[in-house]
Formats: C-alpha cells, sequence, structure tokens
C-alpha cells in the first residue's frame, strides 16, 4: 500500500507540471491546486500508516551506479511529512489571494506554480529516499524549485542577488554532502544509507568526522550560525507564502537531514552532543541579537528563524548528550522538544510571514519605521500577528511554550548529575534559552507595536486588503498553536513514537517522566487559558455595558508639545536604544544623522542601519578580495578583437602541444634514470 502511495505521489506531480505546462490562462491555478491538493491528501494517508502500522522499505531496480535504490519509511520520515503537508496546505490557499494581484503575469505564475509543486514533491521525497546518489539528485531538485521561487520578482536586482547567494550557498551544502556520501562509498562500496550505520558501527572514531561534514552540509540549508547568512536575504524578497514555507519547512529540512543523521551514525555521542548544543545555544543568541536591531519586517522574522533553529538545536544537542550518557530520560526529552519545536516553529513562523505579507498588501512597504496604527485598517491581521508574537516569546498557553518547556525540563534535569562539565552546559543552556526568550520578547513588543499600535508614521496610504483568503487560513494555523498550546497530551504518544529512533540500544524511555512533563503543560495552558478567557468575559461586559453611552474620541495630552502626534511615538530605532547601546560592541551598526546647525533648523534625522558582521567577514571580505585579484588581470579583457584571436591561437597551439611536452617529460625521465 504504502509503495503504491509513493508511486501515485509522484505520478501525479509529473501530469500536474506537464498540465499547467499546457493549459490556458485561467485553468494553471485550478489545475495546480486540485493535483496538489491530492498530493498532500495522499502524504498525509502514507504518514498516518506508518504511525498505525510501523516503518518500511522497498527497492527500485535502476541502472549503474545506484542498482538498487531504497526506498525507507519510518516514524521520523511521516513526522516531517504531516508538517510539510499542513504547512504546504496552508500556504497555498494563502497564496491564491495574495497572489491575485499577480494574475496578469500568467507566464511568471506558470513558472511559480511548476517549480511549487515540483519543491513540495522533492522535499518529500526528501524523507523517504536512502540512496545518495538518488538523494543528492533530488536535493538539487529541491535547491534549484526553491531558488525559482524565491526569485518570483526576478526583476528586482535585489530579489535577483538574494536568490543567487542562496542557489551559491545552498550547492556549498550540496558539496560537503557529496563529500560525505563519497567517503562512505569509498570504505563500503555502498550508496545506501545503511552503509552509514554498518561503516562507524566498525569505526566509531571516524564517525565523528563524518558526522561533522554530514551536519555542516545540513547546516547550511538549516540556517545554524555561521552558515546562516543567506536566511536574511532570500526571506524579505520572496513572496509572503513562500517565506512562510521556507522558514517553517524548507530549512527544517536541513534538521531532518541532522537527525537522520543520528539515528544512522555510531560515534561518541556525549562529544557530538556538547558540539551540537554549543553551536546552536550560539546560534539561538546571535540571532535573537540581530533580530531586535533590524527595521525591515521580514528580515526580522528572518533573523528569528535562526533563533528558532538554535532552539531546535539546542533540543538535539540535549537528546545526543542522552544517548552518549545513556540516559533515557534526557534523550526523551531532548529529542520530543526539538521535534515538537519543528512543528511548532512551522507554524507560529508561517503566521508571521503571512501577516507580514497581508501588512505590505495594504501598505507597499515593510520598512517598520514608516508603518504604525494598522490595527484600525488590519485587525484581524494584527490580532493573528499578536497570537503568534506571544507563541514565539514562549508564552503559554500558545505552542510555543510547550516545546521549551520540554527543553527546560530537559536541562533541569541534566543538572541533577555530578558530571562539572555536564552540570556546567546544562547551566548556560538554561540561562540562553531564558536570554533568547527574553530578548525575543523585547523585539515583538517593538515589531508589534510600532506596526500595528499608534498612527502612521508617514504619509504612507494604508488599504484595507483583508480577504477571506488572506485571513481564514491564518486563523487555522492560529487554532492550530491554541490548540497544541492547550492539548499537548494530544501529540506525546507521537512524539515518543519518534524519539524511540535515537535510543541506540538505551532502555526503554520512562513515559512517567514524560507523561508527568506533559501533564505540567496542561496544567499550566490551562490555568492561562482560563485567565484569558475571564480577560474576554470582562471585555465583553464592559462593551455591553457602554453601549448605550455615547463615546467621545481626545487626542492624548503630550505635555504642552503642540506637534504632530505621529512625530512624538516611539519609533523602532527609538525604543530599543537601551539595548543597543549594549549590544553594539557585538554587533554592526552603522548610524547617518544630521544634527541641528541652527536654531531652527530645516531638517534633522538620524537612521541606524545593521550589518551582519559574519556575513561581512564570510562573504563580504572574501568576495572583495576575490574581485581585487580578477582586477588585476583586466587587462586581458581590452575590447581588442585581434588579441581574441590571439589567445584563441595561443590556446589551441597550447592544447596541440601539450601530449608532445609530456612524451618529451617522459622520455626525459627514463634518459635520467638510465644514468
Amino acid at each position: 500500500m504504502e509503495k503504491l502511495l509513493i508511486e501515485w505521489f509522484n505520478i501525479i506531480a509529473v501530469v500536474a507540471i506537464a498540465g499547467i505546462l499546457f493549459s490556458g490562462k485561467k485553468l494553471p491555478v485550478k489545475i495546480s491546486v486540485a493535483f496538489h491538493l491530492t498530493q498532500i491528501i495522499i502524504v498525509s494517508v502514507l504518514a498516518v500508516l506508518i504511525f498505525t502500522h510501523g516503518a518500511g522499505e522497498f527497492y527500485i531496480n535502476t541502472a549503474w551506479p545506484m542498482g538498487k535504490m531504497a526506498i525507507r519509511f519510518d516514524y521520523l520520515s511521516a513526522w516531517f511529512m504531516l508538517i510539510l503537508c499542513f504547512s504546504f496546505l496552508i500556504s497555498t490557499f494563502y497564496g491564491i489571494g495574495y497572489m491575485k494581484k499577480y494574475r496578469e503575469k500568467q507566464a511568471k505564475l506558470k513558472v511559480h506554480m511548476i517549480f511549487y509543486i515540483l519543491n513540495f514533491t522533492s522535499l518529500i521525497d526528501l524523507c523517504l529516499v536512502q540512496n545518495a546518489i538518488m538523494f543528492l539528485t533530488v536535493w538539487e531538485i529541491m535547491a534549484i524549485s526553491s531558488f525559482i521561487v524565491i526569485i518570483f520578482e526576478w526583476e528586482k536586482k535585489e530579489t535577483l542577488k538574494a536568490g543567487i547567494n542562496f542557489l551559491i550557498q545552498s550547492h556549498i551544502g550540496i558539496l560537503l554532502l557529496t563529500l560525505g556520501f563519497i567517503w562512505v562509498k569509498v570504505k563500503t562500496g555502498s550508496f545506501d544509507f545503511a552503509a552509514i550505520a554498518s561503516y562507524t558501527a566498525l569505526h566509531p572514531a571516524l564517525g565523528i568526522g563524518l558526522f561533522i561534514v554530514f551536519f555542516t552540509g545540513f547546516a547550511i540549508k538549516a540556517g545554524f550560525v555561521p552558515f546562516h547568512t543567506w536566511l536574511p536575504l532570500a526571506h524579505p524578497v520572496a513572496p509572503a507564502h513562500i517565506s512562510g514555507v521556507m522558514s517553517g519547512v524548507i530549512i527544517k529540512i536541513g534538521i531532518f537531514g541532522i537527525l537522520r543523521m543520528i539515528t544512522l551514525i555510531h560515534t561518541d555521542y556525549t562529544l557530538i552532543g556538547y558540539f551540537v548544543l554549543i553551536v546552536s545555544l550560539i546560534t539561538g543568541v546571535y540571532g535573537v541579537m540581530l533580530a531586535i536591531v533590524q527595521h525591515n519586517l521580514k528580515r526580522l522574522l528572518a533573523y528569528h528563524s535562526i533563533e528558532n533553529i538554535g532552539i531546535i538545536g539546542m533540543g538535539t544537542g540535549l537528546g545526543c548528550l542522552g544517548i552518549g550518557m545513556n540516559n533515557p530520560t534526557l534523550l526523551a526529552l531532548g529529542f520530543g522538544g526539538a521535534l515538537l519545536h519543528t512543528l511548532n516553529h512551522s507554524l507560529f513562523k508561517s503566521l508571521l510571514f503571512f501577516a507580514a505579507g497581508n501588512v505590505y498588501q495594504a501598505t507597499h512597504t515593510l520598512n517598520i519605521e514608516a508603518l504604525g496604527g494598522l490595527i484600525k485598517k488590519l485587525p484581524h491581521t494584527t490580532w493573528l500577528f499578536l497570537i503568534a508574537a506571544l507563541a514565539i516569546c514562549g508564552l503559554p498557553p500558545f505552542n510555543g511554550f510547550v516545546s521549551e518547556f520540554i527543553l527546560y525540563k530537559g536541562f533541569f534535569t541534566g543538572l541533577q548529575t555530578n558530571h562539572f562539565l555536564f552540570t556546567l552546559v546544562m547551566l548556560f543552556s538554561i540561562i540562553g534559552l531564558a536570554l533568547i526568550g527574553g530578548l525575543a520578547l523585547i523585539c515583538f513588543t517593538k515589531a508589534f507595536g510600532v506596526v500595528f499600535l499608534g498612527n502612521n508614521r508617514s504619509h504612507t496610504k494604508t488599504e484595507k486588503t483583508e480577504t477571506a483568503l488572506t485571513v481564514v487560513p491564518l486563523y487555522i494555523i492560529a487554532s492550530a498553536i491554541l490548540l497544541i498550546g492547550v492539548l499537548p497530551f494530544l501529540f506525546s504518544d507521537t512524539l515518543v513514537q519518534v524519539t524511540t529512533l535515537f535510543m541506540k540500544g538505551s532502555p526503554i524511555i520512562p513515559m512517567n517522566s514524560v507523561a508527568l512533563t506533559i501533564q505540567n503543560i496542561v496544567v499550566v495552558g490551562g490555568v492561562s487559558l482560563g485567565f484569558i478567557l475571564i480577560i474576554l468575559l470582562f471585555l465583553f461586559i464592559r462593551k455591553k455595558s457602554m453601549r448605550s453611552k455615547a463615546l467621545c474620541e481626545y487626542e492624548t495630552w503630550s505635555c504642552g508639545y503642540t506637534g504632530s502626534i505621529p512625530k512624538a511615538q516611539y519609533t523602532a530605532s527609538s525604543f530599543i536604544r537601551s539595548y543597543r547601546k549594549l549590544a553594539e560592541p557585538l554587533l554592526s551598526i552603522h548610524k547617518e544623522k544630521k544634527l541641528a546647525e541652527t536654531l531652527y533648523p530645516a531638517k534633522i534625522y538620524q537612521f541606524t542601519h545593521p550589518f551582519d558582521k559574519l556575513e561581512t567577514w564570510l562573504i563580504d571580505k572574501p568576495i572583495s578580495w576575490y574581485k581585487k585579484v580578477l582586477n588585476r588581470f583586466v587587462f586581458i579583457q581590452n575590447g581588442n578583437i585581434q588579441y581574441y584571436i590571439l589567445y584563441g591561437f595561443l590556446f589551441i597551439t597550447l592544447v596541440s602541444l601539450f601530449p608532445l611536452i609530456i612524451s618529451i617529460i617522459n622520455n626525459f625521465g627514463k634518459f635520467i634514470n638510465q644514468l
């Protein structure tokens, strides 16, 4: 049954692409949606079958060099496939509404829809394929299709630049993955993923090096620091529904790859756990520190994706330490928290990007400094953004609190050991996770307050653009966020099924510990929900009691200041000025200002431009040095046709003489040996 579903899933993708190519003007959207929904239904049924009937595998006979290609599916595959299905389902319906303004650009829409379906198909196949050559082929399809959907507005210079940056860094990751698979092929003679397990079981010391190679390749896709530099550039230029999918699931395929390697590689997982945990802690803190100082709303959200990848990585590192120290409680809480946060992040980050898309459609800008007062024109978007902001900050009764609570439980459990280094790492992890949550709260207080509250800070015209297609999908996501926050036990059995894949000979996971953690979360979530309901009840009573009374609006007293009220508001920069002063030594912030030179200045201003130091060191400076080296050879390209003919003649001459030169060298070597 599973084999048949997988085959039909891929056949439908081919039929959908052909149908879109040869359809008329009105049919492409209907065809793409119909076939895409069919794909989602098939994959959802497949995932449910896996969770109910267990793992399975089959082989496909192919030509050399792959031989028998392994298709395997287990609980980890099913978990990520369900996340992919839900994210793409919501993104599809939101995208229909978001892309309406581009309906006249039929050719671009066709290309976009084809590669959107191809992207989903490749992501699902990556969860199933366990042959190195086919995996790399599908990974390449995923990278190229992601590139195409990102650069939908390729006529814009910044869009194309960000897309090429993404494509280049994606291929650096592919190169590293290729090196890892070649390593295994040379040592075992097999492209099957099972060879990774058999090889590292015999050579666990070499497994550390192999894991680091694979981790680095997958970390580029996931956005771990310092491999994150493509992510803040690509998110702002992509359409909102693609940004939601990118942050929600595309970068998570990097997490899937790392988790898959953990299930396969046999090595010292205590050392691996320390490595992953420290890298993830740096990623989480660095991501949220840079998010606070951003002025572009989608760029701000992109840095929060880096932050949450760090949180997922912290859970993964904790789970690896549980494997290495043969502690099933740490294993369950670490991997359970990481897997649940993967789902949670896909929900609240998609909701945030879709809300940002509504803001852009209404105002045609993402500059936070130019926005304000959008609660009056976009009331649904405002409250939905607030729910997602509370969830990403890890506050109850929303889903972000649940997964972070599980991770806190794991770290505090780790403090009970007598190992000094381990206890120290657990302590710093708790401090780091608390710091991430606190800084995230500052960031979203700024973002929500400046964008949606107060008055418009510029002359930007705001349109009422909320429609059913751009609001209803967001309410579905918000409902899922609240459901997980209040009833997390619905997912506990599924999480335990997935975490059993990481046991590697450990004892059975102590269900009492996991169940108690979930029970505590339910109590906290229930109390928080009750508190919110009480507040809503009071607001409802207040509204009913004030209905018969006349309401008068007055301007807020401004201490005698008679200027324009919008100018008296906090800006995004002024709101976080104290933080910026403290963090300035660690960040790269350029200031541009004009101070008063006379008693009544015509215009004064101050702008701050945040930059990523790691991007400057790892991307900008190497490219600058590369350009300087190439500029030394610019004389070769002088525009003279005679010189170009001469270059061609010299090249042909050298190629012709090359065998003769090799022959002379060989004969000379023989002559020397005879002497």
